[in-house]
Formats: structure tokens, C-alpha cells, sequence
């Protein structure tokens, strides 16, 4: 399975569907709120988000759903990544609430080479989230810098880094076939 990518992979115009979704249960939720300090009731308190919101219920934390989609295009996008440079815009055009399951894709913008190094460059992406009936509630757009096949060769190749295992009296080595 693919990590990533390299810039000289990355195409103009071309959409990566992000696999699997997420469902988005009222723990999860709860729980990214108390990590992160967030304990607005709109989140937090079922009675307050019943009774006092359009929504009648408790709201998804949109930070999350950032959260979600970010993590969801790191094996298509970012996974090979040097840096993420920049989150150039986030909207929540949409709420989520608790059971409803996110979905995402990223469609490639635009793409330079480095201007200081010639071993990487920028991605331009823009992701899009969406839930189970089509519903788009989140959309960001960002610049990674990536780094061209030649970075890659110089540190290792595809999984720098990854060690070879080691035979001892516990595992005898490779078997010759």
C-alpha cells in the first residue's frame, strides 16, 4: 500500500478519495473536547443543545472534523511529507453531529518546485468533507512541501529508516525456497 507521495507523482487536477470514513460517536467527541479544553455546552451538554440551539442537539467539534479529514488524507497526500506548510483556509459550511460518518477527498490545485532546494516541492490541495447523505460540511485548503523521488532515494527509498530484522534463537532467519 502507498504512503504518500512524491512530487513527481502529484498531478494537477487529480482527486484522491480518501478510504475508509469515520463515524463520529458522541465519546469521540466528548473526548476531543477534554483533550483540547473546549467545553463549550453546545458540545458538551445534551439539555443545552436540546433546548437552547437551532440544532436541538449536541454539535460536532469542528476542529475535529478537521482533525479527521487531515488524518484521513495523510496516506493519499502528506504521508511522505517534509512539512506541512500551510492551512490557507478552513470553513465548516455544515454541522456534523454525533452518528453521522465523515467521508473525504482531496483534489491537487496546483504544484512548484522549490525555489531553495531542488530535492522537493509544494503541493497545493483542497479537502473536502462530507457526510453519509453527500452533505459537504468542511472544506480546507493547504500547501505541503513534498519531497521529488531523488530526497527520497538519497535517505532510504520508499520506507527510510524501516530496520531489517535480525535473526537470533528466536527466529531463525529468511527461508531459502
Amino acid at each position: 500500500m502507498q504512503f504518500g507521495r512524491s512530487y513527481e507523482e502529484f498531478e494537477v487536477g487529480a482527486t484522491y478519495k480518501h478510504w475508509p470514513g469515520k463515524t463520529v460517536t458522541e465519546y469521540d467527541d466528548h473526548l476531543f473536547c477534554l483533550l483540547t479544553m473546549n467545553h463549550h455546552p453546545l458540545h458538551m451538554d445534551v439539555n443545552y443543545a436540546e433546548k437552547t440551539t437551532q440544532f436541538g442537539q449536541n454539535v460536532v467539534v469542528g476542529n475535529y472534523v478537521y482533525s479527521i479529514l487531515l488524518g484521513m488524507s495523510v496516506p493519499d497526500i502528506s504521508g511522505k511529507a517534509i512539512a506541512n506548510l500551510e492551512i490557507e483556509s478552513l470553513r465548516h459550511v455544515a454541522p456534523t453531529f454525533h452518528g453521522d460518518t465523515i467521508y473525504g477527498q482531496t483534489t491537487v490545485l496546483d504544484k512548484w518546485e522549490s525555489t531553495s532546494k531542488d530535492d522537493r516541492g509544494v503541493v497545493y490541495v483542497e479537502t473536502i468533507g462530507y457526510n453519509q447523505d453527500g452533505k459537504v460540511v468542511c472544506i480546507f485548503r493547504r500547501k505541503v512541501m513534498v519531497p521529488k523521488d531523488n530526497y527520497l532515494e538519497a535517505r532510504g527509498g520508499e520506507q527510510p529508516g524501516r530496520p531489517v530484522p535480525q535473526a537470533d534463537k528466536n527466529w531463525p532467519g529468511p527461508t531459502a525456497e
